[in-house]
């Protein structure tokens, strides 16, 4: 029974490393992995090298961005500039009106959410923040503030992708 034990012991103790080095290396690789840009339906995150034209976006607590609509063309890189100059915390989120609506909906119920996807940017009162955008995809998206109320009290816009 001694034996046994030992035996045991000495295999999971073998074993340990093995696990933590197969443990380590999955991290890295999935670190790897969320690195990269990821396709949405509304288009990829762009690079600054490939920025075609800049977009200056304000927001204000009035809850509505200007402009609140923008027409890009496919392929398009675009640098959005997003002002607030509020004096409350808004936000710029990219999608489809669907996804839009399903994250404001998230949002509700988890109103610290931090958002750290290249397509959403937290923007402090009398600050600014950049999002840049590739456009691979035609058709019609939104962008909002999903702050709790905001999206509500149509804090939101569009964008027309054209050929």
């Amino acid at each position: 029974m001694k034996k046994l034990v030992l035996c045991a012991c000495l295999v999971m103790a073998l074993s340990c490393p093995a696990r933590a080095h197969e443990a380590d290396h999955h991290a890295q690789h999935s670190h790897e992995h969320a690195s990269q840009p990821v396709q949405q339906e509304w288009g990829i995150a762009g690079v600054p090298e490939a920025v075609t034209r800049t977009i200056v976006l304000s927001m204000s607590d009035t809850m509505r961005f200007t402009p609140d609509t923008i027409t890009v063309r496919l392929g398009e890189t675009v640098r959005f500039k997003v002002d607030n100059h509020g004096h409350t915390l808004h936000e710029f989120v990219l999608g489809t009106p669907n996804k839009l609506t399903e994250h404001a909906d998230i949002m509700r119920h988890n109103p610290d959410m931090n958002h750290a996807e290249p397509h959403m940017a937290h923007v402090q009162a009398n600050a600014s923040n950049d999002v840049i955008w590739l456009f691979n995809r035609v058709g019609t998206f939104g962008f909002a503030c999903l702050i709790p109320g905001h999206y509500e009290a149509g804090m939101t816009g569009t964008i027309h992708v054209t050929r």
